[in-house]
Order: C-alpha cells, then sequence, then structure tokens
C-alpha cells in the first residue's frame, strides 16, 4: 500500500474559506447589536450587555457596514474563481435521489457506497451552490436595508423595507444554521479533512494488487 499526496483544494477557494468565516461571525454579532438597538427588538437583559449586544446602534452599524464590503469584495473574488477556474461545475446539484442516499449514508443507514461524483458528493454540491445563493441574497437585502431610496426598485423587489431586514435577518438565520452543521461535518471527517484545507493537500492511498 502506498500513500499518495495530492492536490484538494486550490490557494483562492482556501483563502476565500478561512477569509469568510470570520467576516461572518462579526457581521452576525454587529447585526444583532443593530437588531436589538430598536425598542422593537431590543431584550434587556445583562447577558447581552456581556457580549456587546446592547443598545449600541451607532457602533453596531459601523462594524457590520465596513465588514460587509470586505465580504462583498470576498464574495465577487470567490464568484470570480468559480467562472474563471471552471470550479462551478462542481456545485451541479444532484437529484433528490442522490442527496437522500447521502442523508441516509451519513446516518448510518445506507450502506451501500455513494456514487462517485468529480469532487462533492450531492448534497455538498447543493448545500455549497445554496450558500452562494444566500450570499448573493444576504448582500441584495442588506443594500436594501442600508439605501432604501437609493436602491428603492430594489427594496421594492424585496417587498418593502420591513420585508427586507426580515428577509436579510431569515438568511442570516439560515447561514448561522449552516455553520453548525458544517462544524459537525468537519469534526465528523476528522482531522485529515481539516487539514487538507489548511494546506490544500489531501493524502490517498494506493493498493497495489499483485497479478496472478
Amino acid at each position: 500500500m502506498n500513500v499518495k499526496v495530492v492536490r484538494k483544494h486550490p490557494v483562492s477557494l482556501r483563502w476565500n474559506h478561512w477569509i469568510n468565516f470570520p467576516l461572518m461571525c462579526i457581521m452576525i454579532w454587529s447585526g444583532l447589536m443593530i437588531s436589538w438597538s430598536s425598542e422593537a427588538y431590543f431584550i434587556k437583559a445583562d447577558w447581552l450587555e456581556k457580549l456587546g449586544l446592547g443598545s449600541r446602534l451607532g457602533i453596531g452599524l459601523s462594524w457590520h457596514l465596513n465588514f460587509a464590503f470586505l465580504f462583498l469584495i470576498n464574495g465577487v473574488v470567490y464568484t470570480l474563481f468559480l467562472l474563471i477556474s471552471g470550479h462551478w461545475r462542481y456545485l451541479t446539484p444532484g437529484t433528490i435521489g442522490e442527496m437522500t442516499q447521502v442523508v441516509l449514508h451519513d446516518l448510518k443507514i445506507r450502506k451501500q457506497p455513494l456514487p462517485e461524483r468529480p469532487k462533492y458528493n450531492a448534497a455538498q454540491s447543493a448545500t455549497y451552490l445554496a450558500v452562494l445563493l444566500m450570499g448573493i441574497g444576504i448582500v441584495l437585502t442588506g443594500f436594501a436595508i442600508y439605501k432604501p431610496v437609493q436602491f428603492n426598485w430594489l427594496t421594492a423587489l424585496c417587498g418593502g423595507y420591513q420585508a427586507a431586514r426580515l428577509e436579510h435577518f431569515l438568511i442570516m438565520i439560515l447561514f448561522v444554521g449552516f455553520f453548525v452543521i458544517h462544524i459537525l461535518q468537519v469534526i465528523r471527517a476528522g482531522w485529515p479533512n481539516f487539514q487538507s484545507m489548511i494546506s490544500g493537500l489531501e493524502r490517498k492511498e494506493e493498493i497495489h494488487r499483485e497479478k496472478s
């Protein structure tokens, strides 16, 4: 049995991945600060003050807007990478049946090996595509909230200012859900999978069978 080291994740993908995570964490934190500054949403509790989520609208807006533009730039770079490199082909989702097979396999219900795909399984491809669309959605609803007069057409497309706020908040909840599931999947996959996202390399075992 030989161990072969192969390239798994390109540099651009890894940089976008690791830059995006802290940006999203900061924006979620500052976004909650903005929401709870409103009397309609504010929850008076000591633990919120300790987390810096009290009534601090100005600080929340400053953090949120500055890092939102960094998130936008990172997203544009990632999208360009997908288009130029052809990596977008790996985000083509599979059928409902294929995705169901992946879920059953992860739950240890299905014992048979999964159908081979170029890079990601059917569920991963669909999830990463959904995350990309969520990123576009959260940027558009963000602009609709930030400049409702200048981008009145966008605000109207979102269903109005209040609808855009709600959509922005719901997409944020979906991102949090994705983070939780993604981290659990990384833990389940083990250290080699995590290491490959840092180094870009993966160790593969090759079994050579002697000819009779």
